[in-house]
């Protein structure tokens, strides 16, 4: 792992620079390093939050897509149609402009900012032997800056709650309690994780409409998955976890409220489509609308009642 953060470090020095001077900016304004973190945060998901609604639109059009899928794969059975179904599968993804893998793309793109972050963290507790003794050394931020001096006197210690945000799960703590909230914070990431992925499933199954089987093991993989990442990783990455998950919940909320998201809405296919065909009703579209156009009473015209009066008389 270090080696591969050193190489990173080495590739990506001006972006650590760039997101090391703008935590230390944060934290002049607000000296605390979770709130520094929190706002750095903010900033980031702001900048993705185009792509995680366009990715939970992706997600609902997969979901509605379901039946028909289901019908193509009943059409094309056996390995000798697979070319065939995975063509008709990819033009039906194309004309519903959704992506099989679309529910993945926020978490993808926040793999180089995890990187990055990850690599600041580091570079803020950096200590070198100075005179046989161990001094903090920050790195990636502005010496002039007050983060750099406060990193300074708390022997490049990250305190926010008192905690060390740049300790792990398995970091040596002294006590159980002591260790205690870094389990919390690993648990909070997973199940925020779990949350938002149950809140769009939830949504659907109001709806009626069926969850991809794909799609429902991916989501159950990738919080144990993401488990042990948040297991060896700073708590103060893991922080930056849980705040974005949690931007992630509310702007899927905010979708839902507002329709955009709403599976019976704005479907590709319409409820036309959908519906049964007389064929298969058993009906003749002409002999019902001759039936009907039967039902219907003649108008009655001034001649008619002429010829009436008189046969009357």
């Amino acid at each position: 792992m270090s080696s591969l953060i050193h190489a990173i470090g080495t590739l990506f020095q001006p972006l650590f620079k760039a997101f090391g001077w703008l935590l230390a900016a944060i934290y002049g304004v607000v000296p605390n390093y979770a709130f520094a973190i929190a706002v750095l945060t903010i900033i980031i998901m702001g900048a993705l939050t185009p792509f995680t609604v366009k990715s939970t639109k992706s997600m609902v059009a997969m979901q509605r897509l379901q039946p028909e899928i289901k019908k193509l794969q009943q059409k094309y059975k056996g390995p000798e149609n697979r070319q065939i179904l995975n063509e008709e599968l990819m033009k039906l993804y194309r004309e519903a402009g959704a992506n099989p893998v679309g529910g993945c793309l926020p978490v993808l793109l926040q793999a180089p900012f995890l990187a990055i972050l990850y690599g600041v963290i580091k570079g803020l507790a950096n200590t070198a032997l100075v005179n046989k003794v161990l001094v903090a050394r920050p790195r990636y931020i502005p010496q002039s800056s007050r983060m750099y001096r406060d990193l300074v006197a708390s022997h490049g210690q990250i305190k926010a709650f008192g905690m060390d945000l740049n300790l792990k799960v398995f970091s040596h703590h002294g006590s159980f309690w002591a260790e205690l909230p870094f389990i919390l914070f690993v648990l909070a990431a997973v199940g925020l994780q779990y949350f938002q992925m149950a809140q769009l499933n939830n949504r659907s199954r109001k709806a009626g409409q069926p969850i991809p089987s794909q799609q429902q093991t991916l989501q159950r993989v990738m919080p144990i998955a993401f488990l042990y990442f948040y297991i060896v990783i700073p708590a103060a990455v893991v922080l930056y976890m849980i705040i974005s998950t949690g931007i992630r919940i509310i702007t899927q909320d905010l979708m839902f409220r507002a329709g955009v998201t709403d599976p019976r809405k704005n479907g590709t296919h319409s409820t036309e489509k959908s519906l049964p065909s007389p064929e298969s009703t058993g009906k003749n579209p002409s002999s019902t609308s001759n039936a009907k156009s039967l039902e219907k009473p003649k108008p009655v015209t001034n001649r008619s009642a002429n010829k009436r009066k008189r046969k009357d008389r």
